[in-house]
């Protein structure tokens, strides 16, 4: 007997994952395009915001940003994820003492309140971002 399976494959030029949804974070998920971008969306944000330092080249980046991803989209609105490329701006990861990638930055009224450094499970995640979402101003 002949068996026939057949596999979806992506347009050339489009990422496999784009098939498939993630979470519901989009709209909480913002890829900082500069410097500006970045001092308005972060350092001028009214709501804490989670910085994602990471870079395309990275595993444990890529298998830290579905977790972190979904950890905010928990939150329903009351945390932003920033995500910042090391290799598009350097001058950011050097502003922020970026010397390895993943870095997850905390920051609320422009202030670095906690730093995670390193791929994490998602318990500790959760716990990273309910510390800053559940802190008083």
């Amino acid at each position: 007997m002949l068996r026939v399976t057949t596999r979806l494959r992506p347009p050339l030029g489009l990422c496999p994952r784009a098939f498939f949804s993630t979470s519901g974070s989009l709209s909480d998920s913002f890829k900082v395009q500069d410097v500006k971008d970045f001092n308005d969306r972060v350092l001028k944000s009214k709501k804490p915001v989670v910085v994602d330092f990471f870079a395309t080249w990275c595993n444990p980046c890529k298998a830290l940003a579905p977790r972190i991803e979904n950890v905010i989209a928990e939150k329903k609105g009351e945390v932003d994820l920033i995500k910042v490329d090391i290799d598009e701006h350097s001058e950011l990861a050097l502003d922020y003492d970026v010397g390895s990638v993943p870095v997850l930055l905390a920051i609320r009224n422009g202030k670095v309140e906690e730093r995670l450094v390193g791929l994490q499970d998602t318990d500790k995640l959760r716990q990273f971002v309910d510390k800053i979402a559940n802190r008083k101003e």
